[in-house]
């Protein structure tokens, strides 16, 4: 056992922590780290996809208990939540897709902005939790033309649904920290990262299970948005700086420090769209390669900075493009069977 995974495992074993949509693709990533770190899980969320992560890892067995419910239903979160006894709660569920937020743009704010506010409504009613993880998106950032990347002080900006409903997830954070909790024995932050990628995703519309599918099915492959360039990170990244916030706010930590956060990839990992593709296609044979404009407005260019992340909790991104993509394939053309001994195994190279 490494001494990076000792030390974690001394703080977090035994812990008993609540998971917002811990049936999503990076859910089901953060209940596996979790596991190995021997945390006493429960989860709230929406039935699992068949089709689905979760459901191919039985993840459940992870758990002491999970609901499957709707984040709008305040009274059967705030109930679940007390009968935890948790101590520590990332909040996940959300409406993550751009392109969906263009199609039930009402679906959309409504899980988002209003299902933040029935977390942080149970968070009051709650005397055991002590450290939130609210999950936003680095797409919360106000675009301008200048090549910069964004800091957790830059204005904040949403042209498209989601990004909005995000935007507006940070303002009502905000609000109920200097309002409610900012006396309180409890310490709760906003994390933004960039485009997570990783094995067993398989949400429509992403780039990455595009890919996978086309590459599966033998079908041609349709890229909206060619050049468009991406913060490119594992999902395992992301995770393991959530994980520290977490800590170090339950120990009271971050005080003085302000509670927002970015995680995202260095410099070598700001890729466009159709180079990714190019990437994995020398790896994996893609059938036929279709470039396309998406009709839907999608921001151009994201680029965080976490020198904050760095400075304050000694978390920076580790993995090159070329690692993450090695990992995504072993995972998802594996002739190994058990996906979630192969999702340790990376999480313990990443740890290592």
């Amino acid at each position: 056992m490494s001494n990076e995974l000792k030390n974690l495992k001394k703080f977090w074993k035994g812990k008993k922590v609540f998971i917002t949509g811990h049936t999503g693709f990076k859910g089901c990533w953060l209940s596996v780290f979790l596991n190995l770190l021997e945390v006493k899980l429960y989860g709230y969320s929406l039935k699992p996809k068949k089709n689905s992560l979760f459901k191919k890892i039985s993840c459940q067995k992870l758990f002491q208990k999970q609901t499957y419910a709707d984040i709008s239903n305040v009274n059967l979160l705030k109930k679940k939540l007390l009968e935890s006894k948790s101590e520590i709660v990332f909040h996940l569920a959300a409406q993550p897709l751009v392109i969906e937020s263009y199609k039930n743009p009402t679906d959309s704010f409504k899980t988002n902005i209003f299902g933040t506010i029935n977390l942080l409504e149970s968070l009051r009613v709650s005397k055991k939790v002590r450290s939130a993880v609210i999950i936003t998106t680095d797409k919360v950032y106000k675009i301008n033309k200048k090549k910069i990347f964004f800091g957790e002080t830059h204005e904040l900006g949403g042209n498209d649904p989601y990004s909005s409903s995000k935007v507006c997830t940070e303002f009502v954070v905000e609000s109920y920290f200097k309002s409610f909790f900012k006396d309180k024995n409890i310490h709760l932050s906003t994390a933004r990262s960039g485009n997570v990628l990783g094995g067993g995703d398989y949400s429509k519309n992403r780039i990455l299970p595009d890919i996978i599918c086309s590459i599966k099915n033998k079908k041609k492959l349709i890229i909206r948005n060619p050049d468009s360039v991406r913060p490119w990170q594992h999902v395992i990244e992301p995770l393991k700086g959530y994980l520290i916030l977490a800590q170090k706010q339950f120990n009271k930590k971050l005080k003085n420090v302000d509670n927002k956060w970015n995680f995202g990839p260095k410099k070598n990992n700001f890729v466009k769209v159709k180079d990714l593709v190019k990437k994995i296609s020398k790896l994996q044979n893609i059938k036929k390669i279709k470039y396309s404009r998406s009709r839907f407005y999608e921001t151009a260019k994201l680029m965080l900075n976490s020198k904050k992340a760095k400075k304050y909790l000694n978390w920076e991104s580790k993995l090159k493009i070329d690692d993450i993509i090695h990992n995504v394939i072993e995972l998802e053309f594996s002739k190994h069977k058990n996906l979630e001994k192969i999702m340790k195994k990376q999480i313990l190279e990443y740890i290592d």
